[in-house]
């Protein structure tokens, strides 16, 4: 895999926003399989659905790219690459409207030149749960319990 096509879509992801989600057809193979913790989505048409709710509901919501490498797989041609990252969000229910940062990774599998798998791996308590009022204080106390 060319190391290009990586780093265009580590330049979408860091420009990504409410206005400019056709990015993600120069990225993203029409069959996409989409998935993380909390959502599961088939196809690009779904895919767009999925980012336009995503910046619809938050003030603003960044990517910050840490690593990244490629494996390959000479004989069978399957290319996957990894991608760690750091999101820097900031919603208006959650954290009194402060920011959130929640580290986590991609995993991307590719059909020549676009990304026909995509699945993101975070801790969804860092990202969701923890902010949530009352429910928050809950999940703090149950981390504190199983930590001591």
């Amino acid at each position: 895999m060319d190391k290009a096509i990586l780093d265009r879509f580590i330049d979408v992801y860091q420009t990504l926003n409410k206005d400019n989600l056709q990015l993600l057809d120069e990225i993203y193979h029409p069959d996409i399989h989409f998935a993380d913790p909390l959502h599961a989505v088939n196809g690009l048409g779904e895919l767009r659905e999925y980012f336009k709710n995503l910046y619809a509901n938050v003030i603003s919501c960044e990517f910050v790219i840490e690593d990244s490498y490629v494996t390959e797989n000479t004989q069978s041609n399957d290319d996957t690459a990894f991608i760690y990252w750091t999101m820097q969000y900031r919603h208006p229910k959650l954290n009194k409207g402060q920011a959130i940062s929640v580290a986590g990774h991609s995993r991307l599998k590719f059909a020549g030149d676009k990304i026909i798998n995509h699945r993101d791996y975070f801790d969804v308590g860092a990202m969701l749960y923890r902010h949530i009022p009352v429910l928050g204080s809950a999940v703090k106390f149950i981390d504190k319990r199983a930590s001591a």
